[in-house]
């Protein structure tokens, strides 16, 4: 499987409601829980790609272009984006979507790297090509 087969198959999508407990009192998202959805996908995304214990190291730029109100439903999405000796990036962006319309907007877009370890915590190769 070639590197480009490897990150086409290790996208990650996944689709959630926004309720009520995860908005602010401007009844819009949390950035926070925007924040660790993205991490939870991009992590997802990392390590579908190399089959290891990978773990957050950052994250890189994190553009809040548009809020997402309650009562809508997103789509985050996480793409590798970089691949090193023994780190990743994968690139997220959040998507809204209107519960009762085909009207789609991207939201939030951010970047997150990773870290392949063994079992004693040490870097490893995130590809075995």
């Amino acid at each position: 499987m070639t590197v480009e087969d490897k990150i086409q198959a290790s996208e990650t999508r996944i689709f959630k409601a926004v309720f009520p407990n995860t908005t602010n009192h401007y009844d819009t998202l949390f950035g926070g829980t925007a924040m660790h959805m993205m991490d939870e996908v991009a992590f997802i995304t990392a390590t579908r790609f190399s089959r290891q214990r990978m773990v957050t190291v950052s994250s890189d730029r994190i553009d809040f272009n548009r809020p997402i109100p309650a009562g809508t439903i997103v789509e985050l999405i996480g793409r590798v984006s970089h691949i090193g000796n023994t780190s990743l990036k994968v690139s997220v962006e959040i998507y809204i979507e209107q519960m009762y319309s085909d009207e789609r907007e991207k939201a939030v877009t951010g970047e997150f790297s990773f870290v392949a370890i063994d079992e004693n915590k040490k870097p490893v190769p995130v590809f075995k090509g």
